[in-house]
Order: C-alpha cells, then sequence, then structure tokens
C-alpha cells in the first residue's frame, strides 16, 4: 500500500510522439480520456490517509472506484468535512503550493494518481487538459457553494438533502448507498451524530424511507421527508 511520501517516487512518462493521422483522431477524443492517460493507479485502504493539510501539493487525484473525504481538524477534536468524493471526481487540486485541507479514505478504493509537475507540463502544450482543470475547478466551487447552502438549513432539511444527493450520485433507482459512517455524516452536515440518528429514524417512522441496512435505504417519499 503506496504512502504519500512513496507516491512521490512516481514518474510519468511524457506522450508517444505519433503520427499526424493518429494525432487527428486522438485530438477528436474527450479531453477526459486525455488527461486520464496521465497518472499511475494505486489502491488505498479504508481510513488511510491520502494527505494533511499543509503538505507539498504535488500531486491531483482522479477516484476510480470508492469513495474520499476532504476535512479539516477542528480545536475541539472534531472535524469538518468539506466534500466526499466518488468514482469519476478528481481532488487534491490546489491554488497553492500546500493542500488547503487533509484528505482520508472512506471506503477502499483505487485512485489514479496525477503528478503535479507532469500534469502542468501537459497543460502548456494541451488545451484539452487546461480546459479539463477548468470544469474541475468550477465543480470544487459550486460543491462548496451548495455546501454552504446546505449548512443554512434546519437540521432535517440538512439529512434529507444529503440523502437525495447520494441518491443522484447512485445507479439504482431509489435506492441510496452510504459509505460513510453516521460520524461522517455528522461532521460532514454540522450536526452530533444524534442528530443524524434521530433524523433518520424520523423518516423512517414516517415512511419516507426504507432502511435495507445500516447503510443502505431506499427514499419513498420525499414530500414526506420534508415534512417529516
Amino acid at each position: 500500500m503506496e504512502t504519500h511520501a512513496e507516491i512521490a517516487q512516481f514518474a510519468i512518462r511524457p506522450p508517444v510522439r505519433k503520427s499526424a493521422r493518429r494525432a487527428r483522431a486522438s485530438s477528436s477524443k474527450s479531453s477526459e480520456n486525455s488527461f486520464d492517460r496521465l497518472g499511475t493507479p494505486a489502491a488505498f485502504a479504508a481510513n488511510q490517509k491520502i494527505y494533511t493539510k499543509g503538505e507539498p501539493a504535488d500531486f491531483l487525484y482522479r477516484i476510480e472506484s470508492g469513495c474520499i473525504r476532504s476535512y479539516t481538524d477542528l480545536n475541539d477534536r472534531r472535524r469538518r468535512i468539506h466534500a466526499f468524493y466518488f468514482p469519476g471526481d478528481y481532488f487534491g487540486l490546489e491554488e497553492g503550493d500546500v493542500y488547503s485541507v487533509s484528505a482520508e479514505v472512506v471506503a477502499e478504493s483505487d485512485i489514479r494518481v496525477i503528478k503535479r509537475q507532469a500534469l502542468m507540463a501537459r497543460a502548456a502544450r494541451d488545451i484539452a487538459v487546461v480546459k479539463l482543470l477548468l470544469d474541475i475547478t468550477a465543480k470544487d466551487l459550486q460543491r462548496s457553494r451548495n455546501h454552504n447552502l446546505l449548512l443554512l438549513k434546519g437540521a432535517q432539511d440538512r439529512i434529507v438533502d444529503f440523502l437525495l444527493e447520494q441518491k443522484a450520485r447512485g445507479q439504482n433507482g431509489s435506492e441510496v448507498d452510504l459509505p460513510m459512517s453516521r460520524r461522517d455524516i455528522a461532521d460532514h452536515l454540522g450536526l452530533t451524530i444524534e442528530t443524524v440518528s434521530r433524523g433518520i429514524t424520523r423518516l423512517r417512522n414516517a415512511s419516507a424511507i426504507s432502511m435495507l441496512t445500516s447503510r443502505r435505504l431506499i427514499m419513498r417519499d420525499v414530500a414526506l421527508a420534508y415534512q417529516s
């Protein structure tokens, strides 16, 4: 299992020269496919630290499978979880030279690790990479805005909105998979674990949701969920 220090030894090979014909064919591909050719795959165990706030921001990461949380440790020994990242998401892109938050694995994850130096070199000659970096930045800004708006709502509405967001990410219809713990949810929503547990119980008692397991549920009635 690679640590952050060991990842620093990864070398990204420069792209191989192509014929003009192959280059034209390549240019027709999506910017994301072009971007994904960079980087080295790595596997991370649940709860493994990927990087810590203040460390050199030498890498960008793309999730292939699993779930990641970005967070800040607070003075009262609690955390503020800023975001959860899922397959297809990128994280670790920083404006400065160090990471502004910490990142940790929620569930066992496969991640593509992209060396920042190689990325910047590629961006200097590939407009598709520049466009994708702008897209990643825009998505992070929107994610931050949405989270700030969520924290302005009441506790029960925060829980419902969070569950609906997770439902929208999934591909199982009304089923909601929650790889994160109740503590993670509480730290993300600015609530206590007890408040989150009571909120989920209230939804279940109102028949707005059905619990399949402790981390999988079915959203049955959104209107009832907001009325609970």
